[in-house]
C-alpha cells in the first residue's frame, strides 16, 4: 500500500520531507507517526492510514516531492522469496503473511497515478538505479514484480569524458557523468556543468525542527537556504544549496511579481514620536505590551478604507476592489518567509494585537494552515527591528500594495525655527502602476503618515 505526499489545502502542490520517523523494516500501526513534512507555509507529522510493515521509503528527507505522489510503502513481508524477515519491534500475527501487497491506484484513491508495481519491486528499482517504468512487467495485468527488476538489464551508457576536476566533483556529489552533457572542447564535462547540474537533499539545523542530512559543515539559515557542501577548487570555491519549500516558492513568486506587475516606490519619513508615546500609554493600562505591527495594521486597515483603490489587485485587464480588508504581515521563520493573514483588519485595536500575536505564534512554530495565508489584500513587511532605514518592498501579488517599513530612530529635526529629536520612521509603498497612479498612491502613504503621527484619530 502506496503511502503518498499529503494534499493540505487546495493550493498545495508539493512537500518536502523533514524527517522520517520509521524505518524500513518497522512494524507501523494505523495512526502512528511516520514522517514530519514541510509544505510552503507549516511544517505537519503525517499518521498512517495503514497498519503492516513499513517495506520501503522511496523519497528521502529533504527532496521535494508533488502531491499526491508515492514516499513510502507499507506491505506485510520485506524479504525476497516469500520468506517473511525479522523485524524490529513488534511482531504481530501479520508479520508472517508470505505476499507483499500490491496495490495500484485503482484500489488507492490516494492516488492519482497508476503505479502497476509491487513495493518490492519499486525498492530493487531503487536500489539498482532502474527507473521502474523502463522494466516489463511479468504479473498479473503487467504489474512489475521483483523478478522483472531482477532480469532487467540496465543500458551501459558511454563513458563520459571529462576533467579530473569534474570527476572528482561529480563523485563527491554523486552525479553520473554519463547525465551531463559536456560544453567544452568536444563535449569534455568540466566542473562548470557538474555544477550546473548539482542537486543535493536539503539538510538543516536540529534546532529548527527540520531534517538533517548526513552532509558535512551542514546549515540552515533563516532564508531557508540549506548550505550543504563547498566543493571546487580551492582558489574558487563553490557551495552548492538546495531550497526548502518556502524559499523556492518566495523564489518563484517575488520573481514573476517583479516581472509581470510594473512597480513604483514612493518613500516618505514619518514622525512617530506620538506612535511610540500612544504605545507606551497603552502598555501602561494593559498587562501585556502591544506591538508595532499590531498599530501598524490598524493604520494601514483606516487608510485602505479611505482609499480603496490601494485595496485591490489587476485581474486580466480590469481592476478588482476587494470588500475585505485583509492585511498580511511578513515574517521571517526558521523555514523562510511567510505571510499570515489577519482578516477584517478594522477591528479594535486589543482584540487586533492578540489575534495577532496568536497568528505569529503559531507562524513561527510552523502550527498553521492554508487557511491562515489566504484572502490577503495588502501586505506589511516590517524590517525596523533589523535596524534597517528604508527599503523597496516587491509587491505580494496579486495585491496592488506592499508597505515596508523602517525602524523607528531618534533624529535632529528643524521644527519652526528650532531643531528638535523626534523619533522618526521611514516608509515605502511600492505599487501596481496598472491598478493605480503616483498620485492616489501618495494620498494613500500620506495617509499612512498622518494617522502615526497623530494616532489618537484613530479613535474619531
Amino acid at each position: 500500500m502506496d503511502i503518498v505526499m499529503p494534499k493540505v489545502g487546495l493550493t498545495m502542490t508539493e512537500g518536502s520531507i523533514v524527517q522520517w520517523h520509521k524505518r524500513p523494516g518497522d512494524f507501523v500501526r494505523k495512526g502512528e507517526l511516520i514522517f514530519t513534512f514541510e509544505t510552503e507555509k507549516s511544517t505537519l507529522d503525517y499518521e498512517s492510514p495503514y497498519e503492516g510493515i513499513l517495506t520501503s521509503i522511496l523519497v528521502p528527507a529533504g527532496q521535494v516531492t508533488p502531491c499526491l505522489m508515492p514516499v513510502a510503502a507499507i506491505g506485510k513481508e520485506i524479504a525476497s522469496g516469500g520468506q517473511t524477515s525479522e523485524v524490529r519491534g513488534q511482531k504481530p500475527a501479520e508479520e508472517n503473511a508470505k505476499h507483499a501487497t500490491i496495490q495500484s491506484s485503482a484500489s488507492n484513491p490516494q492516488s492519482p497515478i497508476s503505479y502497476l508495481s509491487s513495493p518490492r519491486a519499486r525498492l530493487r528499482a531503487r536500489e539498482k538505479a532502474i527507473d521502474i517504468h523502463a522494466v516489463s512487467g511479468s504479473g498479473p495485468g503487467g504489474i512489475v514484480l521483483e523478478r522483472d527488476v531482477l532480469a532487467f538489464q540496465k543500458p551501459q551508457p558511454a563513458m563520459a569524458r571529462a576533467t579530473p576536476v569534474a570527476e572528482r566533483m561529480a563523485a563527491e556529489l554523486g552525479i553520473d557523468l554519463a547525465t551531463i552533457h559536456g560544453t567544452g572542447r568536444d563535449s569534455l564535462i568540466t566542473k562548470e556543468d557538474v555544477e550546473a547540474i548539482g542537486q543535493l537533499s536539503d539538510g538543516s539545523d536540529q534546532k529548527t525542527g527540520d531534517a538533517v542530512a548526513d552532509i558535512p559543515h551542514d546549515r540552515s539559515d533563516a532564508s531557508g537556504i540549506a548550505t550543504l557542501k563547498t566543493v571546487g577548487s580551492p582558489d574558487a570555491p563553490t557551495t552548492l544549496q538546495s531550497l526548502t519549500v518556502a524559499r523556492r516558492i518566495t523564489a518563484q513568486r517575488t520573481a514573476d511579481s517583479a516581472r509581470n506587475a510594473p512597480h513604483v516606490t514612493v518613500t516618505t519619513e514619518a514622525d512617530a514620536t506620538a506612535l511610540v508615546s500612544a504605545r507606551e500609554q497603552l502598555n501602561a493600562e494593559l498587562d501585556e505590551k502591544v506591538s508595532y505591527n499590531a498599530l501598524l495594521i490598524a493604520i494601514v486597515a483606516r487608510a485602505l478604507r479611505e482609499h480603496p483603490q490601494l485595496n485591490a489587485r489587476w485581474a486580466d485587464g480590469s481592476v478588482a476592489l476587494y470588500q475585505s480588508i485583509n492585511i498580511g504581515v511578513a515574517v521571517d521563520t526558521p523555514r523562510g518567509l511567510y505571510v499570515p493573514v489577519v482578516r477584517d483588519a478594522m477591528r479594535p485595536l486589543i482584540q487586533l494585537h492578540r489575534d495577532l500575536r496568536e497568528l505569529l505564534s503559531r507562524t513561527l512554530a510552523g502550527n498553521v494552515s492554508g487557511d491562515d495565508f489566504a484572502a490577503g489584500t495588502f501586505t506589511i513587511t516590517n524590517l525596523g527591528m533589523y535596524e534597517i532605514d528604508a527599503f523597496t518592498p516587491i509587491i505580494n501579488q496579486p495585491q496592488a500594495a506592499i508597505l515596508g517599513v523602517g525602524r523607528i530612530v531618534p533624529k535632529p529635526v528643524a521644527r519652526g525655527e528650532q531643531v528638535v529629536v523626534r523619533q522618526m520612521m521611514t516608509l515605502s509603498l511600492s505599487f501596481d502602476h496598472r491598478v493605480v497612479d503616483g498620485a492616489p498612491a501618495s494620498k494613500f502613504l500620506q495617509r499612512i503618515k498622518s494617522l502615526i503621527e497623530r494616532p489618537f484619530a484613530l479613535l474619531v
